[in-house]
């Protein structure tokens, strides 16, 4: 389970250290209160007037990102804390919106991201046991989503080879019967000439034959005549 930073103790710490115009502390209370009662787009809004009030202020601008992230808008968030990171100076200012950027982009899906800016808090504090929990956490999950993608990987490698082995028969049958054709159509010229083709040619023979003969007999009977008809 993530472990959230407190927006109460962020809020405690950095009142303490920083003054505000009276229009934007005012803002910045209406914000609170109404984020207390979980009325989280109310107080995004309050937060967001008091930055318009004093663009200056740090407390608003991390406040805006807590507003955010209950609301599930984790990468505007984000946004927003890696603000307060650049706008603050102390290093607890700076290590709590690292910890709560990492725990945007977690939620994000972003676990690289989110498993640098825990580490960037760690540097800042590396005492803190909640940020080390969740670097803990976010690595784990990384680690896990790049087992999946490889199981995922090798499962797709698999599917392609069965598929290779499926329409290499087929290609090999078509060799084989392209084969038999040649294997037939040189018996063929092996053998001479096809049944059918040789009883054609007897048949034509045959008739050759036949006609031969009638025409020999023609021909006896023509000699035969002219001996007879013998011009004297």
């Amino acid at each position: 389970m993530i472990k959230n930073f407190s927006i109460g103790s962020s809020l405690l710490l950095i009142f303490t250290t920083v003054s505000y115009s009276q229009a934007d502390r005012k803002l910045i209370r209406e914000g609170n209160r109404e984020y207390d009662k979980e009325k989280f787009s109310e107080s995004e809004i309050s937060y967001r007037k008091a930055l318009d009030k004093n663009k200056e202020s740090s407390v608003a601008v991390f406040n805006t990102g807590d507003a955010l992230y209950k609301q599930k808008k984790f990468e505007d968030a984000g946004k927003q804390f890696l603000e307060n990171h650049n706008m603050s100076e102390e290093k607890k200012k700076k290590s709590a919106s690292l910890y709560n950027l990492g725990n945007s982009m977690l939620m994000a899906d972003k676990l690289e991201e989110s498993i640098e800016a825990y580490k960037g808090s760690l540097k800042l504090d590396p005492d803190n046991m909640e940020t080390k929990y969740n670097l803990a956490y976010a690595q784990d999950m990384l680690k896990q989503q790049e087992q999946q993608q490889q199981q995922q990987q090798q499962d797709q490698d698999k599917q392609d080879q069965k598929q290779d082995k499926k329409e290499q028969p087929q290609d090999q049958n078509k060799d084989q019967d392209k084969d038999q054709n040649q294997d037939q159509q040189k018996q063929q010229q092996q053998q001479g000439i096809s049944k059918e083709d040789a009883e054609r040619l007897l048949n034509a023979l045959a008739n050759d034959e036949k006609s031969v003969q009638e025409k020999v007999k023609l021909a006896k009977a023509q000699k035969a005549r002219v001996k007879v008809i013998r011009n004297w």
